[in-house]
This record gives C-alpha cells, sequence and structure tokens, in this order.
C-alpha cells in the first residue's frame, strides 16, 4: 500500500466512492462521529455532497429539527454530531478541550464563579424550550455584569456547551440560536468510559482511515496512550498496516474505487482534508498545492481529481447560477473538464441552482 493508495481508500472510507449510501444528513454525521463545522453553509455541503440527490434546504430543515446537532466538541471548534453522540463524546473529550481553552478563560476574565454564574443564567434564559440568538444572550449575561466584550462571549457559550448545558437551536432567520440539550436531547445513561473509548478509535479510523494514531490525536484531542488504549479495546474491529515504516489503521469494510476521472469539490474542512495531521499529505502525492507560493491559500475549496488536489475553488450564486470558478494547478484533459463540470453541477443542484464553470491556471 503506497500514499495514493491510502488517499484512494479514504475515500470509500469518506462516503465520496462508489458504494452503500447513507439515507439521511444524520447518517452522514454518525458515520464519520464528529463533522467539522465552524463554516456552516459549507459544512452542509459536506453532508449533502454524500447524499445523491439532497438539497440545501432539506439539510437545513433536518439542522432545525435536531436530527444532529452543532456545538463544540472533540477539538475547540464546532462540529455536527447527532443526538446520540453528543453526550457521550462531551464526557470523552472536553476535559482536553477545556484544557485547551484554560488560557482563553482567563484573559476573558472567566474565572470559576463566572462561568457557574453564565451558566445559571443560561439555563434560566433557555428555559420552557426558548431558542436564543447570540446576540439575546449576550444582553442577559451582559445585563448581570459579565464579560461579553470581544471573545469573552463565545468562550462563555463554548463552556456552557461543553459542559453539555447548551447545544444549537433552530436557525432563526439568519441567526442561529442556542438551547438546553436537556430539552434537545433525552436524558440518557452516561457510557462506560472504556466502551465510549474504543467507539470514538473505532469509528475514526472506520470513517476516516487509513489513518495514523497522530492523525487521531489531531481529530480527536485525544492522547497517543489513550489512543493505543482504545485500538486494544476495539478488539478485532479494525486492521493494521504498515506503509514506509508507520502504523495506519482502518476498518475492515472494503469501498469500490471511484471511476476514474472523477472530481469532487470539497469545501475547506471537508472531513477527507482536514481530519488528519501525520498523513494529511497523501492528497497531494505531487506536491503541487505544496508548492504554491504563499498567498495562494483563496479560493480555498480543494477541487480533489481522483482523491487527490488538483485545484482550488469558489462558488458564488449569481442570480440562477452558480458561478464555480476554479484555479487549477494543470490543464485538463476534455474528460477531466467534464468530470469537473459534473462536480460543479452536483454542488449547484444541492442549491437549487443552474452551474457555470470559468477555469484558470495557477
Amino acid at each position: 500500500m503506497g500514499l495514493k493508495s491510502i488517499a484512494d481508500r479514504r475515500l470509500g472510507s469518506a462516503l465520496l466512492a462508489d458504494g452503500p449510501q447513507p439515507a439521511a444528513p444524520a447518517d452522514v454525521v454518525r458515520w464519520f462521529g464528529a463533522v467539522q463545522a465552524q463554516d456552516f453553509g459549507p459544512a452542509k455541503w459536506s453532508l449533502g455532497q454524500r447524499l445523491p440527490g439532497t438539497t440545501d434546504a432539506e439539510v437545513q430543515r433536518a439542522f432545525d429539527a435536531g436530527l444532529f446537532l452543532r456545538t463544540h466538541v472533540l477539538r475547540p471548534t464546532w462540529h455536527f454530531v447527532t443526538p446520540d453522540d453528543i453526550r457521550w463524546l462531551l464526557r470523552l473529550t472536553r476535559p482536553r478541550v477545556h484544557a485547551a481553552n484554560a488560557y482563553a478563560y482567563r484573559r476573558a476574565g472567566l474565572d470559576d464563579y463566572a462561568l457557574a454564574k453564565a451558566h445559571d443564567l443560561l439555563a434560566e434564559a433557555l428555559d420552557g424550550g426558548a431558542h436564543r440568538t447570540r446576540k439575546e444572550l449576550a444582553g442577559v449575561l451582559g445585563g448581570a455584569g459579565l464579560p461579553t466584550a470581544g471573545f469573552a462571549l463565545g468562550y462563555v457559550l463554548i463552556h456552557a456547551e461543553l459542559d453539555g448545558l447548551i447545544c444549537s437551536g433552530a436557525v432563526r432567520g439568519k441567526h442561529h440560536t442556542y438551547t438546553l440539550l436537556e430539552g434537545r436531547v433525552p436524558p440518557a445513561p452516561a457510557r462506560d468510559p472504556d466502551e465510549a473509548l474504543a467507539e470514538l478509535v473505532s469509528r475514526y479510523f472506520t470513517s476516516h482511515g487509513p489513518a495514523t494514531a497522530k492523525d487521531l490525536r489531531w481529530w480527536s484531542s485525544l492522547t497517543l496512550r489513550d489512543i493505543a488504549r482504545g485500538v486494544e479495546l476495539t478488539g478485532d474491529r479494525l486492521r493494521r498496516e504498515l506503509v514506509d515504516g508507520v502504523s495506519y489503521w482502518s476498518g475492515w469494510q472494503e469501498t469500490a474505487a471511484a471511476p476514474s476521472p472523477t472530481v469532487h469539490l470539497v469545501q475547506a474542512y471537508d472531513e477527507y482534508v482536514v481530519a488528519f495531521a501525520e498523513s494529511k499529505y497523501v492528497i497531494d502525492v505531487s506536491g503541487a498545492a505544496r508548492a504554491l507560493p504563499p498567498g495562494t491559500a483563496l479560493p480555498n475549496g480543494r477541487v480533489l481529481l481522483d482523491g487527490q488536489v488538483t485545484g482550488r475553488w469558489k462558488g458564488t450564486p449569481a442570480r440562477d447560477t452558480l458561478v464555480v470558478k476554479a484555479v487549477l494547478h494543470r490543464a485538463l484533459s476534455p474528460a477531466e473538464a467534464d468530470a469537473l463540470d459534473a462536480a460543479a453541477a452536483h454542488q449547484a443542484a444541492f442549491l437549487n441552482l443552474r452551474h457555470r464553470v470559468v477555469t484558470s491556471l495557477g
């Protein structure tokens, strides 16, 4: 198994190759365990991309209904998670995320007293199933004398999310809301810590593999010792392969290879791109993306040709048309250009738009 083979197999693990398809947005989220989602619109596309025929409006309705949620977990950033997974994921990963945020809490003047007071105020403001916007909650907290200026409000809300007090509510107009986790997700018995650890390790390597322990450390904030124990606890659910002296882990499922040429237009924080540290360059075997000079990062979506980065893209709605601007590392063959057009058509259909592709080299 070489580096290109690793990328090929990850396309299948990441639900970007031919094979069994999930039925709903929550199924995609459940498959990965958590889906990075700080950029909400593109994160919805990451789900829809894996659900042929699904539209942005359908993904939005599922989110507003609470079929999947958005909260801070795994790392100090937002992720989509399912109601079934949110509680045990928070219990497993929040100690290390809180530790990573400790300096920011102190810098914002958020000591234990302030955070406890904020929790009480949030619980009162969101009682009875209320969904409140960030601005509304800022008024509640600021009115009680708590810090809300700058990044302080964000870290108050992050702390409450990590402690399992609040999570995402339904979007109101253009504004996200928060609501109480207890009202959004029925209480559930605490999962055994070893069972939770084994489940997260198994879920990651099955949905992202082949991948390394250091990749999982980056994705989950777990320690390498935790991960080694998690691998042991999974029993025979995972397989190990050695590539250039490095251990790669994966699930046992076999997926069909995508036909060549196949193009995917993935957003910058798609799990296929962002969920790795040690082995993140297997999708750039040629080194073309790494060779770009500084200042060429935007547009920051990735054009994948047969699983390899071959350019950058950005989609801009213009009336009834999505204009996909692709900056490519090399000229495409006619068949590859057709594959790019098909990928743009898929993205446009998700948004209920027509499409037009504009390419350049760079």
